[in-house]
């Protein structure tokens, strides 16, 4: 059976104060959630921090992206072996607004997705559409050809150390949300879409919906039987709502 998994996502959020906050309350009420695991992806500058107040607990992290270079002339950027040195075991490829404001392909997130597991991390891997493509019938193409970059350059074997998000783009930070159903519909075809390559590790992988999940709606969505957990947003920020979403995905295991 898969076990919920929850990860925040900061996004360029946070100062050295309220992240210390956020992480101190989060520890102890997170401590006593079963049948989750819990995570939270800071900015680089704050993941010396986070490791920190983390060692120890049961809340792990990582970072919000990952260079596909090891090391070399490339200013800016920061690699898995680096994360690694900070504690990271999780770090976020391909997220939507990497793909839309950065130019980022899916054969860069491919790269990417291949550099984390090259360090021993785990990569979550993002995968969506855009509003337009969703009226336009084709989410399933847009899905697939994003998971099909990763699995042509890492194989299929690669997902059984990795994770999937789903994020619908026309949901993230819009306070729209994919119903249960609607989100459902698109795991299951995800899964579906592994299995054809390999029935073991689409069992194995696990799904996360991202997409203005909150307190409010969580429930709902990780009752689905291909919804795995969560990729959180701005809700992350918010110690009661994060730990709310992770209650919620610990009732649903």
């Amino acid at each position: 059976m898969r076990i919920k998994f929850v990860a925040g996502n900061w996004k360029m959020n946070g100062t050295l104060a309220a992240n210390q906050d956020l992480l101190q309350k989060l520890v102890p009420q997170l401590a006593r959630i079963a049948g989750v695991k819990c995570a939270v992806c800071a900015p680089y500058v704050y993941l010396a921090q986070v490791q920190q107040v983390l060692s120890g607990s049961s809340v792990a992290w990582g970072a919000q992206d990952i260079s596909q270079f090891d090391a070399g002339a490339y200013t800016g950027e920061v690699s898995g072996a680096m994360l690694v040195e900070f504690g990271c075991r999780y770090t976020i490829v391909g997220h939507s607004e990497r793909r839309a404001l950065y130019g980022e392909t899916s054969n860069i997130v491919a790269q990417k997705c291949g550099a984390a597991l090259k360090a021993g991390l785990t990569p979550i891997v993002c995968v969506g559409e855009t509003l337009a493509e969703r009226e336009s019938g084709i989410t399933e193409n847009v899905v697939s050809g994003q998971l099909d970059a990763v699995i042509t350059r890492c194989g299929v074997q690669s997902l059984a150390h990795a994770i999937i998000a789903y994020e619908p783009v026309w949901a993230i930070g819009t306070g729209k949300t994919a119903t249960p159903e609607q989100a459902q519909a698109v795991h299951a075809y995800i899964r579906s879409r592994v299995a054809g390559q390999d029935a073991a590790i689409a069992e194995r992988v696990q799904v996360l919906y991202g997409g203005s999940v909150k307190a409010s709606n969580a429930a709902q969505l990780f009752a689905m039987q291909d919804i795995d957990g969560g990729l959180i947003g701005g809700a992350s920020l918010d110690a009661g709502e994060f730990v709310s979403i992770c209650q919620a995905a610990g009732r649903s295991s």
